[in-house]
């Protein structure tokens, strides 16, 4: 019956239960009423059974009476405390009063209790809920926890059987073994019964004692060799289990299994430790011999010892366990054998790899160069190929050397591209490496403190990225801990920039500004015909150069004799060191030579020259006084270069009054202005020129024709901006124009006209057409930048225009800076606007016609106009002879022949 919800008495936080005893009498009926008390607060959703003590005396059974009222004494339960708590905590939960009644009635409280998931106990017939007694896992979670722990007990259970079931084995084994060789010794004895006492033979009957110290520790074996088995599964339960139970219900962040966290460890174990693999896989090795020498001494009579020799022979060589006898042995030299193959299949994995990665890393260039005293060249462009080959000559004396090349490149393609090279190295040896130069640890991967020498190579494109790049190489390069042996040659695409890296490098860098150099050079070039092979010839190592080296027997001896002390070298300047080591060149021929002094000269090598006795050598007089003949000139620019203002204030110092610079290129007038003004040039200030601008193409005939082009003197076909990044592409935009140019120069001979017929004017063999353009030429010079060496070739043979290998040049000059660094003083002046450069003369400003003289007395006559003469040109020669053989020797001189002098400029 159900009690009214307002005369039910409030819920306390304890369960009394009072004995009743009228209804003892009823226990044994077989209907039994059950009463329930609900609240009206909390629905009904489950139903629990409450009963008193589970241990009631025999004769009465105690019931929990709905009624307050009753006056039986009240008996406190603490074991339904705990559960009384869980009611009241739960608010949902609905409240039940225990029932006393028959088996079917119990059987349904029970199956309904049971799907609700708690726990029930029946104490004496009555079912009651089983207190909790630690740690209780509810849910999908506790359900599969129990499952595993479960099935962890039977796996347990099952090799212990397992195991006990072998260990039986193997001792009925043993023993049987034993038994024959027992009853073999006692056959052998039976035998010798006749010649030996009864009384001996039992004696000498092994007893069974003897055994038992050797089974045990067998057994022991096997029992230690289970347990070291079995903890790295029972410790990975148990840790598995604690990270489960630690788990709070309410954590919402995903937590990492512990095989993840294994694994991961095990991943950055093998990654971070550079030995890690091979120290693993010895450690397996080693626990494996160990471990199955372990298990044969336990299966086996052998010795613990040999049982170890013997494991390690079947992880060597899986074939050895075909020898063993008996089940047991057998079942562990296969296991060991299956272990050894693992091992095997692991070690050669490792040593592939290892090799597969040693021969990868050859291939792309990541191992060290351990050189020294090598030349270090950084960076790729069409001007390494040039520098190879300067160096390699360069090398030739000391029987060769080591040029290290470092690129963001693939090494093959790097030794792919310097084996197509169609020159001999001459016993240098060329080591390439890629890598980067603004990296440190690249750096230190070829040696770059051991280098006596760093050329930093400008990228081919923009000027100011690469010149940015230097920039960062260099501060990279000052940056090396173990501080640089050698100097730093840096080529420059803009002379703007020079003071920034000069800055940053200080007294390790030397600069080699390209573009000005050749820009420079082909001005003089164009105003002196021949130049520029004279300057190939120095600035190259294959004939003479310029070397620097101290003469103590020629201290205090005027300059004027020292420049007929040397047979094989001429002298050029002096390195005076009260002026802190600064270079003089061509100084005053009074000057004395001081103690610290050190000549400057042009010889072929430096061990090829060395001063001799004084000659007597004839001075004479010069036949007539020297006027610099200055007239105005019309000068011709085909292209578009980024030094362009830069050499338009050259050719200003240099030109006449009246002179005209006509600029032919496919830039607007506009946007030329605004280029010259950005570059620094003020074209109002202009004193000797006036620019006179065309807009055109140069290799489309219509547009060259619309120029004067029989009225120059001088035409400089510059390598276009548009197209300097590829060589072979500005070469052939070159030589289209040249040939173009001379073509219609030769029609426009006035000769020309008179001679061809009018109906043949447009017929001419390859002869007269060649000879035409060679006729144009001799009435103006034509100087082309050439950037490709192999172009050369071309226009040597055609003999119709004078060029300037400008990538070559340059390769030249950063090869000098690089075997001596003093020479970039020298070269500095020799292209600067002030100060000495090179001239050649006409010979009639030093001689007579027909009159005989030696080079030695020319020189001294030069001397008068302070000049120094470094060579010649006879007239029917095609080159100029620099530092000629044999200088005391007379010959006879013609006005016609030419003399090339370093002078001051005019």
């Amino acid at each position: 019956m159900s009690l009214d919800p307002d005369s039910s008495p409030p819920s306390t936080s304890r369960d009394w239960l009072f004995q009743s005893p009228p209804l003892i009498h009823r226990h044994h009926s077989s209907n039994t009423s059950t009463r329930r008390f609900s609240t009206t607060n909390t629905p009904r959703r489950t139903r629990r059974t409450f009963v008193s003590d589970p241990k009631p005396p025999p004769s009465f059974q105690t019931l929990s009476s709905p009624f307050p009222s009753v006056s039986a004494p009240m008996i406190r339960k603490p074991r339904f405390s705990g559960l009384r708590r869980r009611m009241e905590f739960d608010r949902r939960s609905e409240r039940l009063i225990g029932n006393y009644g028959g088996e079917r009635g119990l059987g349904r409280e029970e199956e309904v209790l049971r799907s609700s998931g708690g726990g029930l106990e029946k104490y004496g017939g009555v079912l009651a809920e089983k207190p909790s007694n630690g740690k209780q896992f509810d849910g999908v979670g506790g359900g599969r926890l129990k499952v595993r722990w479960q099935l962890a007990f039977l796996i347990a259970i099952l090799i212990t059987v397992f195991s006990s079931l072998l260990h039986k084995n193997f001792s009925l084994q043993n023993q049987v073994i034993d038994l024959q060789d027992h009853i073999s010794k006692l056959n052998s004895r039976l035998k010798a019964c006749n010649l030996s006492d009864s009384v001996d033979i039992i004696s000498s009957i092994p007893q069974e004692s003897v055994y038992l110290p050797n089974k045990s520790l067998k057994i022991s074996a096997l029992i230690v060799l289970l347990t070291i088995l079995s903890l790295p599964f029972l410790f990975f339960k148990y840790f598995d289990h604690v990270l489960k139970s630690r788990r709070l219900p309410d954590n919402t962040e995903e937590e990492v299994s512990l095989n993840k966290q294994i694994a991961y460890r095990v991943d950055v174990f093998l990654s971070v430790h550079p030995y890690a693999k091979p120290v693993s896989l010895l450690v397996a090795t080693l626990l494996l011999i160990c471990l199955g020498g372990l298990a044969l001494f336990g299966v086996t009579n052998d010795s613990l010892r040999d049982c170890l020799w013997l494991s390690w022979t079947y992880v060597a060589d899986p074939g050895n366990h075909t020898n063993s006898e008996g089940i047991g042995p057998r079942l562990v030299s296969v296991s060991i054998s299956f272990g050894g193959m693992l091992i095997f299949a692991m070690m050669l994995g490792l040593v592939s790899d290892a090799i597969s990665e040693k021969f990868d890393s050859l291939r792309k260039g990541r191992s060290e160069v351990v050189e020294q005293n090598h030349t270090l060249i950084l960076g790729w462009s069409d001007k390494l190929g040039s520098l190879l080959n300067q160096l390699a000559i360069a090398n030739e004396s000391l029987g060769g050397g080591i040029v290290v090349v470092m690129a963001e490149r693939d090494k093959e393609e790097m030794e792919l591209d310097i084996g197509k090279m169609e020159f001999d190295f001459k016993g240098t040896a060329v080591i390439c490496r890629s890598g980067s130069p603004l990296i440190l640890a690249d750096l230190k991967k070829v040696s770059v403190s051991k280098a006596r020498a760093i050329i930093v190579l400008a990228d081919d494109g923009n000027a100011d990225q690469s010149d940015a790049r230097a920039l960062r190489t260099v501060l990279s390069l000052t940056g090396v801990k173990e501080g640089l042996r050698g100097h730093i040659v840096v080529e420059l695409s803009d002379l703007d920039n020079e003071v920034l890296v000069k800055l940053v490098g200080g007294e390790l860098v030397e600069t080699v500004v390209a573009h000005d150099v050749i820009g420079r050079l082909m001005i003089q070039c164009a105003r002196q015909p021949g130049l520029a092979q004279i300057w190939a010839d120095i600035l190259g190592f294959e004939n003479c150069e310029f070397y620097i080296k101290r003469w103590p027997q020629l201290d205090g001896m005027q300059f004027e004799d020292v420049l007929i002390s040397f047979p094989d070298a001429i002298p050029c300047g002096v390195k005076v060191a009260s002026y802190g080591g600064k270079i003089i060149l061509n100084p005053y021929e009074s000057y004395v030579l001081q103690e610290g002094d050190e000549i400057l000269v042009i010889a072929e090598d430096d061990d090829s020259y060395s001063p001799s006795t004084l000659p007597t050598v004839w001075r004479g007089h010069l036949p007539k006084d020297f006027i610099v003949p200055k007239s105005a000139e019309r000068i011709l620019f085909c292209g578009w270069r980024r030094d362009m203002e830069d050499m338009i204030m050259v050719l200003d110092a240099f030109l006449a009054p009246g002179s005209e610079l006509w600029m032919f290129n496919e830039v607007l007038e506009k946007e030329r202005q605004k280029k010259l003004t950005d570059g620094g040039l003020d074209i109002t200030r202009l004193e000797n020129i006036s620019i006179v601008n065309r807009e055109g193409n140069a290799v489309i005939r219509r547009h060259l024709e619309s120029l004067p082009l029989e009225s120059f003197d001088s035409i400089l076909i510059l390598a276009d901006e548009s197209v300097e990044d590829s060589a072979m592409q500005a070469d052939s935009r070159s030589l289209a124009t040249l040939l173009l140019i001379r073509d219609i120069q030769a029609k426009r001979l006035p000769f020309r006209e008179a001679r061809v017929p009018q109906g043949h004017r447009g017929s001419s063999s390859a002869g007269s057409w060649i000879g035409d353009m060679q006729k144009a030429s001799d009435k103006s010079v034509i100087i082309s930048e050439i950037l490709d060496p192999r172009t050369k070739n071309l226009l040597s043979m055609s003999k119709i225009s004078d060029y300037v290998l400008s990538n070559e040049l340059v390769s030249m000059a950063l090869a000098m800076v690089a075997e001596d660094r003093q020479i970039n003083d020298v070269l500095e002046e020799l292209f600067a606007e002030e100060g000495n450069e090179m001239h050649i003369r006409q010979a009639d400003l030093y001689l007579q016609e027909g009159e005989e003289l030696s080079f030695y007395e020319v020189l001294l006559r030069a001397r008068q106009r302070r000049e120094i003469v470094i060579g010649y040109r006879l007239a029917n020669a095609d080159k100029a002879v620099i530092n000629p053989p044999a200088k005391n020797e007379q010959r006879r001189w013609s006005v016609k022949d030419a003399f090339v002098v370093i002078a001051e400029k005019d």
